[in-house]
């Protein structure tokens, strides 16, 4: 079990930094004998989202997705041999896969839950593999910033190429944001839960780290299904795939950073020892995050930029047509991610591009009939200097006659 000596000395609480909850709206904890069987009945995710569709192209295999949160229960039936050795940024009393709380058990099964049984939970990516990285104590919180950066970096640099963040807070934090763009610059694509409004908080903005610019800011739907059993969707609605229908879950919050949607209510989600019912941004974000894992299986050599760009264009639009402050592109589609025909980008498309410098050839752009204005106002040169170097020459010619005069009366009077 690694203790991980380095890992005690990123935990140091610091009063200036604001405590950030993780709440996890859930009911009673249901028994896995008497509820195991109809689990996979009752996500109604799959439906609504057409897994078994995407599944035809991807499923995660040769993709791991690290899970910050408060550890993975990795002898859950779910998970079993899906979850590698992880870090404990908490107190280092783990190695990740030990779940004191049982919230990221949830994620992660949501993520990579094993499809090779009738029963039990099955993740949007079931051939992914779960890197578990404990930066939530057992109250489901962190008190310091620094070390959700640190696990992220430690997870960057231990092979994630997705990583899930279902946590947050509203003061940003230096830390977290240069080990976000740590994990940008190593290609790595991040996805963050909005946060929730019924989370015990005074505050109403999309929470750190989905504001932050090139994360995948993903708010909640209270997302009904005509194929779902009772007590599983809901009631029953027209709309789009699966015959669901989808309005913005009224605990999320949203707001300019918000990027994507996914189910957020009503989840059958694993947890030590059995299975439960939840709801929250906590848990849309992973079924996000399991879609970034089938394109990155997909296609292994696809940059993050890239990825990013086919979960948000082929996103089932929602509210306002186009991007909008509520559902952002709208709600993540595995299927069109992975058959779409989507252009390719050189840059996140979530992060704005840098403005060019002023002066530097090669940068923006202006017209190709219309001069610059330092060229177009330029005077002409004058032609100083030839004027100069005439006037030299006739004084030289002056002065050499002179001499040459003087010469010839000193010759005559000798």
């Amino acid at each position: 079990m690694s203790r991980h000596p380095s890992v005690r000395r990123a935990v140091t609480r610091t009063a200036s930094v604001a405590l950030a909850v993780v709440l996890m709206t859930a009911g009673p904890g249901l028994g896995a004998p008497a509820f195991a069987d109809s689990v996979r009945d009752e996500q109604y995710q799959l439906r609504v989202l057409d897994v078994r569709t995407a599944w035809r192209s991807a499923t995660g295999s040769g993709v791991t997705v690290a899970v910050l949160d408060s550890g993975v229960d990795a002898s859950h039936p779910d998970l079993a041999g899906k979850v590698l050795p992880g870090a404990d940024f908490v107190d280092g009393s783990t190695d990740g896969r030990l779940d004191f709380v049982g919230h990221g058990t949830t994620v992660a099964a949501l993520i990579a839950g094993r499809n090779d049984k009738s029963s039990g939970v099955a993740g949007i990516a079931p051939s992914a593999s779960i890197l578990p990285v404990r930066v939530l104590d057992k109250d489901n919180k962190y008190d310091d910033a620094t070390v959700v950066a640190a696990g992220l970096r430690w997870a960057v640099d231990h092979g994630a190429k997705v990583v899930n963040m279902s946590l947050g807070g509203s003061v940003r934090s230096d830390a977290l944001a240069d080990a976000l763009a740590y994990a940008a610059a190593h290609d790595v694509v991040i996805i963050a839960c909005t946060g929730n409004v019924a989370s015990g908080a005074d505050y109403s903005e999309v929470w750190y780290p989905a504001r932050e610019p090139g994360v995948v800011a993903v708010a909640g739907l209270a997302t009904t299904d005509t194929g779902a059993s009772a007590g599983g969707g809901g009631t029953v609605g027209a709309g789009g795939a699966g015959g669901s229908a989808e309005a913005l879950w009224t605990g999320s919050l949203t707001g300019t950073p918000t990027v994507l949607t996914a189910p957020a209510v009503n989840l059958i989600g694993a947890r030590p020892g059995g299975y439960w019912r939840v709801q929250g941004t906590s848990f849309a974000a992973p079924l996000v995050t399991g879609v970034a894992a089938l394109v990155r299986s997909r296609w292994p050599t696809m940059d993050a930029a890239n990825v990013i760009n086919r979960l948000i264009r082929t996103a089932r639009d929602l509210g306002s047509p186009g991007r909008d402050d509520r559902y952002g592109y709208g709600e993540v589609n595995p299927v069109g991610a992975l058959t779409g025909t989507v252009p390719t980008v050189r840059r996140n498309p979530l992060v704005a591009p840098k403005p060019a410098a002023p002066g530097v050839e090669g940068f923006g752009e202006r017209s190709a009939t219309t001069a610059p204005a330092a060229v177009a106002q330029r005077p002409k040169p004058r032609p100083y200097g030839l004027l100069v170097g005439i006037g030299i020459v006739l004084a030289l010619l002056i002065a050499a006659v002179a001499v040459g005069v003087l010469g010839i009366r000193r010759a005559r009077r000798a």
